[in-house]
């Protein structure tokens, strides 16, 4: 759409204003927030919707005494358009620039980067950019920054409408394209799925994002968002929200991701039909237990460590005793028991753990044993940390090795910081494979499901 014909669109939009409006949000006990669905801020699922953006706007209602209501935006277009018409109280995640909206303090900055083929061109400066082609998410704010480049360092800029970040980023894994820009959080998302991905070229400036407001109520429902958006500093709800959805998205680097897929291709589809069977009797999501699975043993059967433990699910000879494994070695048992297992510390864990963090802590007992977890979440309450929460927890179990520490539990000393490696490769393994490989439909969480108890679903990224 060209310049003039938006333009003429959007006068268009705030002359029917007055008929479409929305009234405050106390009117109706309602905050109605356009979100727009991307790799790295949002996703949704069918019923099921999560992300950093989600999750944050879900507060910020919930601190007002509000229900949440979310539109979706088609593009970055659509998101403005919907602000500015006041058909929503709140944008999330916009770009601070629209004169005619009232914005919140920034909630995040990022860079923009130039994105290449690992063995494609080289660009040592802007100037390298010239008159090539790079291709970005229509109405995206690197659009404006590409475009406003001095005139003799200015590419040919396309648009792309009707994808994401992620499909850009995957036309240059394939190469279907050779340049294409976008924000530095979408690249670090994307280098997990596509580890040929290379940073070519970083953009001046920064994207500093937070949310608009348009309607009636704008200006109060603005400072409102200011002081929850300070509170959430405060009180580490935004770190915490930043680590649950990108704290582990860095932790493999490209050469272990790349032998990743390899195994994924070339292994995983002797293992699938058992991981699958094993979500049937659990009702773990078969994509983590095959995740768990590659960390322990990358999915050989025969693996054995020093310490004892062996299999596809490096079982311990008392846990294999206490499962009544008959043979560690055997792949299908092993996959079962492990799984078992899993779901089996899950249920230990108090309900006060919530997911997807009764997770990952269950995972890190799987590694260091219910004993040592519940130690760890004592020096937990010691140290005014919350055991429930995997944040506080990653910084607490590394101590388990201090004398200091572990001479105060009856558990003794434990590497509790290989277990909060392992459960940060899990969840990036399991990233991964929710995108490349389809879940698994098993009559235990249809059952789950209806009775709103889906206790086995797993917050990650990607799209």
């Amino acid at each position: 759409m060209s310049t003039l014909l938006r333009l003429i669109f959007c006068v268009a939009l705030v002359l029917l204003a007055a008929c479409s409006r929305l009234e405050p949000p106390e009117t109706s006990g309602t905050l109605i927030v356009a979100i727009r669905e991307t790799p790295a801020f949002f996703e949704e699922e069918g019923a099921n919707t999560k992300g950093f953006d989600h999750d944050l706007a879900m507060a910020f209602a919930d601190s007002l005494g509000f229900k949440t209501k979310f539109v979706m935006a088609a593009d970055p277009y659509d998101l403005v358009d919907l602000a500015v018409a006041g058909r929503v109280h709140m944008a999330a995640s916009m770009p601070l620039s629209n004169a005619q909206l009232e914005w919140s303090e920034p909630i995040r900055s990022v860079s923009q980067w130039i994105v290449g083929h690992g063995d494609s061109i080289e660009l040592k400066q802007l100037s390298d950019l010239a008159g090539r082609d790079v291709e970005a998410l229509a109405g995206s704010p690197v659009v404006d920054t590409l475009r406003g480049l001095d005139y003799e360092l200015r590419p040919h800029v396309i648009e792309v409408p009707g994808v994401s970040e992620m499909d850009l980023l995957e036309r240059v894994a394939v190469r279907k394209t050779t340049l294409v820009a976008v924000n530095q959080m979408h690249l670090d998302v994307g280098v997990n799925f596509y580890p040929d991905l290379s940073p070519m070229l970083q953009l001046p400036g920064t994207l500093e994002f937070g949310w608009a407001f348009g309607g009636e109520g704008a200006v109060e429902l603005s400072a409102k968002a200011n002081a929850f958006i300070a509170r959430a500093r405060a009180d580490g709800t935004l770190a915490r929200l930043q680590d649950r959805y990108f704290g582990h998205i860095k932790r493999i680097n490209s050469n272990g991701i790349a032998v990743f897929l390899k195994d994924v291709r070339t292994k995983l589809p002797t293992w699938r039909r058992y991981f699958q069977s094993a979500q049937d009797l659990t009702g773990i999501d078969w994509r983590l237990l095959a995740a768990l699975s590659y960390q322990e043993s990358h999915w050989d059967p025969l693996a054995t460590s020093f310490t004892g433990v062996r299999g596809m699910m490096m079982l311990t000879e008392d846990t294999a005793d206490l499962l009544r494994v008959k043979n560690r070695l055997d792949p299908e048992e092993s996959i079962r028991a492990g799984a078992r297992y899993l779901a089996d510390l899950v249920e230990q864990l108090p309900a006060s753990a919530r997911y997807p963090d009764r997770l990952w802590l269950a995972l890190s007992a799987y590694n260091l044993g219910m004993g040592h977890l519940r130690g760890a979440r004592y020096i937990a309450t010691t140290m005014k940390r919350n055991p429930d929460d995997w944040y506080d927890m990653k910084a607490v179990l590394p101590r388990l090795s201090r004398p200091e520490v572990y001479s105060r539990l009856k558990s003794g000393a434990a590497r509790g910081g290989e277990a909060v490696i392992m459960v940060e490769n899990i969840r990036s393994y399991y990233d991964i494979l929710s995108r490349f490989e389809a879940a698994h439909q098993t009559p235990f969480q249809a059952r789950r499901k209806s009775s709103g108890a889906d206790l086995f679903q797993a917050t990650h990224i990607g799209p």
